[in-house]
């Protein structure tokens, strides 16, 4: 006989009632519980992925790699949040974190005291030290102090970066990262690498340099803590869950895996954070003004140099892609096609870095000097760009002219110079006026290379106070002020043209 279905519990005692009661509210509130764990919000974390083994892209699978990345993550899986990383320069870091647009920034980040009253750190996660690396057969550098009055290269807004730029006398050239700095060394156009151990010898090892050497190493010790913001509501979580992967060993597996060494022992807290916060330091406006006076004429100088050069050369193509000669014409068509479709950004990295590394590898001794790379890959992208205005100028001008030309005895050359350049050279103005602005702001991209114009002059100021506002609007204003003035003055020229 099949049982009766149960249709009412009113029939079972009391006790059970409750009991069973209990039952079903305990595993709602567990059932609760797991809900809110699996649907956990994610932390935002930022991280520079140029600083190998720490964090760097994988070449196989193009994601984020390295053992600051396997930590956090480890870290979000003890503590219950999916990370959600998001790529940024590491200069970028510090400004995210103050603007809260990430929740917390794991990037082979040194603890200091100036750091500390910007942002919070967590315990320290791993122990560091600066070392210096040479060229074989240079100098034997040993100390900071033995590189006075040298040429140093470092990464921007790093602990060596700013210790660089302590020592009397010496000239730093910041990049954004370290393997572009070790590149300036091997080059030939610095004496020293200032930066850290472990990314100084994994980046030599995969970039497969060759000639270079560590000179002075270990010469600090530093602790390398994951940021966060001011007041974070998250940290005692990473701090617990940091804490919690070091007791059970994992922080020490993941720490074996990608040094194939054992962990030091590390500090609760870091020296620097044991000292009082303080007040952090305020803007001082005359270093800004000084420092982005001395960028805009820089960046005046590269636009000058670039655009006369670009000029001369534009003016060349436009007039060969009038010849009948096919071979000039299709060349001349070549080298538009190629400096107008590729980024100035990649003809730079080109002509500065790789340029000197294609002949050095074989056994050609070539430097180029920062400036002669910046104004040559500028000049040559200009005259790309002016070529095409100023064939449009001069295919513009009635054929009468031409025939004018020809009825007058002209040669070729002197048609072009007396009667059609002139012409053109009035109708083109507006567009060589756009192009002279244009170039005024793509001399930032020469930061990349080194170059302390408007841009990187700004980029270092941030990476040191940590006001980023308040610098980049500066540099903004900077910026539209040359801008304008070159308009006005482009203005004028052309109502002075049109009278005449």
């Amino acid at each position: 006989m099949a049982p009766r279905p149960l249709r009412s519990l009113r029939h079972l005692p009391r006790r059970w009632r409750a009991a069973l009661a209990a039952l079903i509210t305990a595993l709602a509130v567990a059932a609760g519980g797991f809900s809110w764990a699996a649907s956990a919000a994610p932390w935002r974390v930022g991280t520079d992925p140029t600083f190998p083994p720490f964090e760097f892209r994988n070449a196989q699978s193009g994601r984020i790699s390295g053992f600051d990345i396997a930590l956090m993550e480890a870290i979000g899986q003890q503590a219950g949040h999916p990370i959600e990383w998001v790529p940024m320069p590491f200069d970028g870091l510090i400004p995210a974190l103050q603007a809260r647009s990430v929740d917390a920034a794991i990037s082979a980040m040194t603890i200091t005291a100036q750091r500390a009253r910007a942002i919070e750190f967590s315990r320290p996660y791993f122990q560091a030290g600066q070392a210096i690396v040479v060229r074989d057969g240079g100098p034997q550098i040993q100390t900071l102090d033995q590189l006075k009055g040298r040429r140093i290269a470092v990464q921007i807004g790093t602990t060596g970066a700013i210790q660089a730029s302590e020592i009397p006398g010496a000239r730093v050239s910041s990049f954004d990262s370290t393997p572009l700095a070790l590149q300036e060394l091997a080059n030939g156009n610095a004496d020293a690498v200032v930066s850290d151990v472990p990314a100084i010898l994994y980046a030599i090892d995969q970039a497969k340099l060759t000639g270079l050497r560590i000179s002075g190493e270990h010469l600090t010790t530093e602790y390398y803590g994951i940021a966060l913001p001011l007041r974070s509501p998250i940290l005692p979580a990473v701090n617990q869950s940091l804490n919690a992967l070091i007791a059970d060993g994992t922080y020490a597996k993941l720490y074996r895996e990608w040094f194939a060494a054992d962990p030091p022992v590390l500090p609760e807290l870091a020296p620097a954070q044991e000292q009082p916060s303080g007040v952090f330091a305020g803007l001082d406006l005359q270093l800004l003004a000084v420092n982005l006076l001395k960028g805009a004429s820089v960046t005046l100088m590269l636009t000058a140099l670039s655009f006369s050069f670009g000029l001369l050369g534009g003016t060349a193509l436009a007039v060969l892609l009038q010849t009948p000669w096919r071979w000039l014409h299709w060349g001349s068509r070549i080298y538009i096609d190629f400096f107008r479709g590729t980024p100035m950004l990649v003809q730079l990295f080109l002509i500065y870095f790789g340029l000197p590394a294609l002949l050095q590898s074989m056994a050609v001794p070539f430097t180029i000097n920062r400036l002669v790379a910046a104004v040559t890959a500028l000049s040559l992208n200009v005259a790309a760009y002016l070529a095409e205005t100023l064939r449009s100028g001069i295919e513009s001008i009635d054929r009468g002219q031409w025939e004018a030309a020809d009825a007058l005895g002209l040669s070729p050359l002197e048609r072009m110079r007396f009667v059609i350049a002139p012409q053109a050279l009035r109708r083109v103005l507006p567009p060589l006026a756009n192009e002279f602005i244009t170039l005024i702001k793509d001399t930032s991209l020469a930061a990349v290379i080194g170059f302390d114009e408007l841009f990187r002059q700004g980029q270092l100021m941030v990476a040191t106070t940590y006001r980023a506002f308040e610098i980049y609007i500066a540099v903004a204003l900077v910026y539209l002020l040359m801008t304008t003035t070159a308009s006005l003055l482009f203005k004028r020229l052309e109502a002075r043209w049109q009278l005449g």
